[in-house]
């Protein structure tokens, strides 16, 4: 498939997506979420991929939300399927089974907020603003922000976003919880890069079986994902990282994973 609205770069075992309608600081159409669909259901398969980033184009704007005009004369018809298609996008993302993180430039209001908080990570620049300001055109989000932002950063802290659409910046999203830190704008993708890499050089299958232990048993009382998380351990002693790993600490040398 060939891509128009965004860019996919590759490099290290780490890939870069750009989501890039800069004239309308990125804000989500149908195009760009099904192009967005494809590149991340590809990257799910590609094993020499072990990190992703995600950003916008630009240093205004992430993702500044979904394009109102595209959206303005939709029935409730048209309106189901482009919820529908969005919240397969973000489940897409945060169900890849490498880790994503994004690196939030500027504006990642509505459903640049919600791709955002889909991720596994969030690193800010300074200049970032977060908020799902849907209600004040009528409507709520709908790529999945009144379900992943409180479990995020709590009911109370979602609610007041939520129900007032307003807009923070980049400090007091960190304080809340909502992303991980703040660098300067210009260090913002090495910091990401940095942190990818890192990750990239660790055992695959262990950071993998770590995201489904995250996320899945997040969804389970204490005692069933403790046992989820048993037997995700248990995983990690038929993988050859486990005994390269383990072989590696006791030589006191630097593991080589996937050799």
């Amino acid at each position: 498939m060939e891509y128009k609205n965004i860019i996919v770069e590759k490099e290290d075992s780490v890939a870069t997506v750009t989501l890039s309608r800069p004239k309308a600081l990125n804000a989500l159409n149908k195009e760009i979420l099904l192009e967005t669909l494809h590149c991340f259901q590809q990257l799910a398969l590609e094993t020499e991929i072990k990190a992703v980033i995600i950003t916008g184009a630009g240093d205004k704007s992430f993702v500044a939300g979904a394009d109102i005009s595209a959206m303005q004369k939709f029935d409730i018809l048209e309106a189901k399927a482009f919820a529908t298609l969005g919240h397969k996008v973000l489940s897409t993302i945060e169900n890849l089974p490498q880790p994503v993180i994004a690196a939030v430039n500027g504006f990642a209001l509505g459903g640049g907020c919600e791709i955002a908080i889909s991720c596994d990570m969030r690193i800010a620049s300074a200049n970032a603003k977060f908020g799902q300001p849907e209600v004040n055109l009528g409507v709520i989000p709908g790529f999945g922000g009144t379900q992943r932002l409180p479990r995020l950063v709590g009911k109370g802290l979602a609610n007041e976003l939520l129900f007032s659409g307003n807009i923070i910046d980049a400090e007091e999203a960190c304080r809340i919880g909502l992303v991980n830190r703040v660098v300067e704008q210009d260090v913002l993708m090495d910091e990401c890069r940095k942190l990818a890499k890192s990750i990239a050089a660790k055992g695959v299958e262990a950071v993998r079986f770590c995201k489904e232990a995250v996320n899945n048993g997040f969804e389970m009382d204490l005692k069933r994902a403790c046992e989820y998380e048993v037997d995700l351990f248990a995983l990690c002693f038929a993988s050859e990282d486990q005994q390269e790993g383990m072989t590696a600490f006791l030589e006191k040398r630097r593991p080589e994973f996937g050799k």
